[in-house]
């Protein structure tokens, strides 16, 4: 009910299925967007609000709605203290209060500004030597010509020592002095936490708006998995039953290949695509805990949250395409480490993006470093150079690569069990599939269950490193 109060007030019942966009590109006009900030605050039911020239950069219809939207706001007892810069007859008459001041932050005038700025008027014409208001003349315009460093200058006097004299000014101590001294019985002000709702509520409610924010953004999570099976179906074509043929060293080297090929494309494709998102969340999150409404963990921990159920879909529908078409051998406990290893390749690749994000203070930068290290993980993965091959001042690095991981898991879980005879087209003694995988890549089919712990190992530590960025580092510009 105070939502829709609060909706009412502020005009935005219209607009309650639109999506706030991106200023300038697209959702809310700078008008609506500006009365959407104020009814954030409001939501918070506070007696006093702060605002810095709400009216900046609207015309003057705009301008006109936004005051509106304050005038209803101290019409329900709230105090709204504004900035304001060169207003309007309409909305400098909508103020019932004027601080004026001059250059160098010295009061000129501090009082009521009356009914068509009448207050206002009176005082400065009572000064000597200062022109009366032109009818029609817009008050706040007369106001600042009148009070200017020339007009001292000219006149000779200091307006903040006219002030000072004034009666007015007397009058405002004494307020000031009245209005300082608690009532009997009153106590300070004094909360338990600094945050209204508990740890676990904050959580579940960031989790709940990054629900949201996703199911209303098809830009991403729609195109994302719409470029899974597009990609899926491309790889599956391209590799088309390829993990059927376990004859000769060759047709390993081109199913490895396919799940090279595969992992680096849809890895590196979903950690570029959710930097912008993550970017654009981050932004906001900074207002939102300005404002005290949550910490930063439960932040961090919807914004990582949110990923799970969409990179499992995606893994899903990938996995399944390119399963069948590969042709791999279709025995349940192989598909099923087929769909872990890369749905925790597709997870931990999307919490790299989000980690660079938030080590970064902006997505260009992230996306610089995030490229830097695609090569080298491209480089270390095993492919290019198996791990028994590198240099041993280099095979450490291989250890640490989350792409060598990845191939390892997706290899030994599909051959390294296969004791099928290998043709390697040379004279020589006889080995098995499995012992061409073991010698060539160093891969042992018994050490799945390590490598799977590595997968969910990175997965935790890139989440873990996100959180923590977005804890630690603050890259507000202002």
């Amino acid at each position: 009910m105070f939502i829709e109060e609060i909706m009412d007030l502020v005009e935005l019942t219209s607009l309650r299925g639109a999506l706030v966009g991106l200023p300038g590109v697209n959702g809310l006009s700078t008008e609506q967007r500006k009365r959407l900030t104020i009814a954030v605050e409001l939501v918070a039911n506070p007696s006093i609000i702060f605002m810095d020239e709400p009216t900046s950069g609207l015309d003057a219809r705009a301008a006109a709605i936004v005051m509106r939207t304050v005038r209803n706001t101290v019409n329900t007892g709230r105090t709204v203290v504004c900035t304001i810069h060169q207003p309007s007859i309409d909305i400098f008459e909508a103020f019932d209060e004027l601080f004026l001041m001059k250059r160098g932050g010295e009061e000129i005038y501090v009082g009521p500004v009356g009914q068509n700025s009448a207050n206002l008027i009176e005082y400065f014409e009572e000064i000597e030597g200062i022109s009366k208001i032109k009818d029609g003349y817009n008050p706040a315009t007369w106001m600042l010509e009148v009070s200017s460093s020339a007009q001292e200058e000219m006149l000779g006097i200091d307006f903040a020592e006219v002030y000072r004299q004034s009666e007015l000014y007397q009058r405002n101590k004494e307020l000031i002095k009245e209005l300082s001294m608690p009532p009997p019985g009153s106590r300070d002000l004094n909360f338990p936490t600094q945050y209204s709702r508990s740890f676990v509520t904050q959580c579940l409610a960031c989790l709940w708006k990054q629900k949201l924010s996703y199911w209303r953004n098809p830009s991403y999570t729609a195109v994302r998995l719409l470029f899974t099976i597009v990609i899926a179906l491309m790889f599956g074509t391209m590799f088309w039953d390829l993990g059927s043929k376990t004859r000769r060293s060759q047709d390993l080297f081109n199913a490895m290949g396919s799940m090279y090929a595969a992992v680096l494309y849809i890895g590196v494709q979903n950690s570029g695509s959710v930097q912008p998102v993550v970017v654009v969340e981050r932004t906001v999150f900074y207002r939102e805990r300005a404002a005290g409404m949550y910490s930063a963990f439960p932040y961090a921990f919807g914004q990582v949250a949110i990923e799970f159920p969409y990179v499992l879909v995606q893994a899903l529908i990938y996995g399944g395409l390119v399963y069948s078409m590969i042709g791999f051998e279709w025995t349940v406990a192989k598909f099923l480490w087929y769909l872990f290893f890369m749905y925790f390749t597709m997870l931990y690749f999307t919490f790299y993006g989000m980690m660079a994000v938030g080590l970064t203070p902006n997505e260009s930068i992230a996306a610089i470093i995030s490229s830097a290290f695609y090569n080298v993980w491209n480089l270390f993965s095993g492919y290019l150079i198996p791990r028994p091959k590198l240099p041993i001042w280099w095979r450490w690095y291989s250890w640490i690569c989350p792409v060598a991981w990845t191939l390892y898991g997706l290899v030994a879980s599909q051959f390294g069990d296969i004791q099928q005879p290998l043709d390697q087209g040379i004279p020589g003694p006889q080995i098995t599939v499995a012992q061409f995988v073991t010698d060539y890549f160093g891969f042992h089919h018994d050490f799945l269950w390590v490598v799977a712990a590595v997968h969910v190992a990175f997965t935790v530590l890139f989440a873990f490193l996100f959180s923590f960025a977005i804890m630690r580092f603050n890259f507000q510009k202002r």
